[in-house]
């Protein structure tokens, strides 16, 4: 079997998969493979996977950012995930955190906001590239906040993070794997989290909805199949899915990742993903956000 990931090699993302991977080798009793597609936001890994056969020998992960930002960007896609893919289930979460520099002088996200509002436009922020979820929590902060902060595009966390301690940006969102070493060595503050309740790793930090009620943005990582898949083979994997990330050794590994194990039925992943995009595809549509 494979899966299918926009992940490139060596990624937080690619060893989330390859960690699921393992778990299912064991369970299935047949070797399970990751097969990267990395590029263009996830077209590229979302039109392989949208040609696969559907037998459930190839599935697809794809990240949140390409359910909820190709549809939105893409006028012409070749495929329709809601039609062209069947869910399987979760395969677990990142909230995004919101991280500052010290300089900045500033000690909570309310700080921030006011501060913001004082010096529209002035303030740098790094939220990974266009169309990504740190992008796109960046976005959603700024339009329910009502401030006007501005984008500095990068390519990973790790430049980001030399340029804000260069002092040539002021905050950075990002998930948990890409802070957590800043965050430990105090070169960045952590303000908030992104999450819909305080979560373990950063427990006296504040969710981002106890300054702006009924904020949450996470990245999620779902596991699909090619429409017309055997409902059996569906139930199937969907069932290890969910066993493996009950397993004590893969949730050690998540939690080292900054990730959450979030196990669904296909019911409630396709649920999940109809709340998502309504959460979204508000902020997509007003940020202008086009194809590159």
């Amino acid at each position: 079997m494979k899966i299918i990931t926009q992940a490139a090699v060596g990624s937080g993302p690619d060893v989330i998969g390859r960690i699921v991977a393992d778990q299912l080798t064991r369970r299935l009793g047949q070797q399970v493979l990751v097969v990267n597609h990395p590029g263009a936001g996830g077209l590229i890994a979302a039109q392989a996977a949208a040609t696969v056969e559907p037998d459930g020998y190839t599935l697809y992960m794809p990240s949140s950012s390409a359910l909820m930002v190709l549809p939105e960007t893409h006028a012409n896609l070749s495929f329709n995930f809601e039609r062209d893919f069947v869910p399987i289930g979760m395969i677990g979460k990142q909230p995004m955190l919101i991280a500052v520099s010290p300089k900045l002088g500033v000690s909570t996200l309310a700080e921030l906001i006011a501060l913001a509002k004082k010096r529209p436009g002035e303030i740098l922020y790094a939220g990974n590239t266009p169309g990504a979820i740190p992008s796109l929590t960046g976005d959603m902060l700024k339009q329910r906040a009502g401030i006007d902060m501005t984008f500095v595009p990068y390519p990973g966390s790790a430049a980001a993070l030399q340029d804000l301690m260069g002092g040539r940006i002021s905050i950075v969102i990002e998930s948990g794997p890409g802070l957590a070493g800043a965050i430990q060595g105090g070169s960045v503050k952590l303000l908030a989290v992104a999450s819909d309740k305080r979560v373990p790793q950063f427990p006296d930090v504040p969710t981002v909805a106890e300054t702006l009620p009924g904020f949450e943005a996470t990245g999620w990582f779902a596991l699909l199949a090619r429409a017309g898949t055997p409902d059996a083979i569906v139930q199937k994997v969907s069932g290890e899915l969910r066993a493996s990330l009950a397993d004590a050794g893969l949730q050690e590994k998540f939690a080292k990742l900054s990730t959450e194990p979030a196990p669904m039925s296909p019911p409630e992943m396709r649920a999940f993903i109809e709340r998502e995009q309504k959460s979204w595809i508000p902020v997509i549509r007003e940020s202008g956000l086009k194809a590159n």
